[in-house]
């Protein structure tokens, strides 16, 4: 089908991550699956805006969130307009289709008290997966990498003498991102501790049996780790990120800095930061001024 065709194309030449790919395909099966409860000879080919429409109802009536609905139109969008540049089909059913509005919210993050609680107090287990944990999160929270950019992060992407290490972002980007002292001696530490593994590869994090870390793996160590200092809803290696860009943000960085750290590829991705330092400005406001 051209949907194994379309995927390959995102994998080889757009060079999307695994993880995005991923959620292309899924996307596209949901679409055809709903398609052919309606018709069993469904072809995607013969898609028009009507029966598009249907799915974003039969999504939302489903559940399925703004954003969601959104991101996957997006998929069909990207699948619909590889179709018309292979001259599969004549115009795009997409063009007509209107995708439900999104509520704007806030990222989450945690604060810098519960995080300086978190390295200062809370105690990680005296083993090596508790070492390597602790290790993880100061990472995250010392750099602002992404989750795929961490599990990926090899020791040869390290360089002490710079102080920064290299990591692959979206669309297969490279950027540097320095760390300080702190981070330097927990990563040497690491590593050293790292030797005792049976390791027969590069990458930098480790599972107890030296073979490399995965994307569950992390998400399960960080969100165990932030529930010892917040109660936040969301606790994921996304809300690190977060964290890192906007305590950055309300310590005087620079946007545009903030920006290349996150390796955004446009200002605007970025600028959702400066709604939370706003935020927290109303909030000083209102408990400050006596006529607020």
């Amino acid at each position: 089908m051209y949907i194994d065709a379309f995927i390959r194309y995102l994998a080889n030449e757009k060079r999307y991550s695994k993880h995005t790919v991923r959620s292309y395909k899924n996307d596209l099966e949901q679409y055809v699956a709903f398609c052919k409860d309606i018709d069993q000879n469904f072809n995607p080919l013969a898609s028009d805006h009507h029966i598009i429409r249907k799915w974003i109802i039969f999504l939302m009536e489903n559940g399925v969130s703004a954003r969601s609905v959104n991101r996957k139109v997006t998929t069909l969008k990207t699948f619909f307009k590889y179709l018309f540049r292979e001259e599969l089909i004549e115009k795009l059913p997409t063009d007509k289709v209107v995708v439900p509005k999104m509520k704007k919210s806030l990222p989450y993050f945690v604060g810098q008290r519960p995080m300086n609680q978190l390295f200062d107090t809370i105690v990680f287990p005296d083993t090596f997966e508790g070492f390597r944990d602790r290790t993880i999160m100061l990472a995250f929270y010392s750099t602002g990498m992404r989750l795929s950019e961490l599990v990926n992060l090899k020791i040869s992407n390290i360089d002490f003498n710079y102080g920064h290490l290299k990591v692959l972002g979206k669309r297969n980007k490279e950027r540097l991102i320095p760390f300080g002292i702190e981070l330097a001696t927990e990563l040497k530490n690491y590593i050293e501790a790292r030797k005792s593994m049976e390791c027969t590869h590069d990458f930098l994090f480790v599972k107890k049996d030296g073979e490399p870390i995965y994307d569950r793996m992390v998400y399960t160590i960080v969100n165990t780790c932030l529930s010892t200092v917040t109660t936040l809803d969301k606790k994921s290696p996304h809300v690190l990120r977060h964290t890192f860009a906007t305590q950055m943000l309300n310590n005087g960085a620079d946007i545009n800095a903030i920006k290349e750290l996150l390796g955004h590829a446009n200002l605007s991705a970025t600028q959702i930061y400066t709604h939370t330092t706003f935020e927290k400005l109303k909030k000083v406001y209102n408990q400050a001024h006596p006529r607020a």
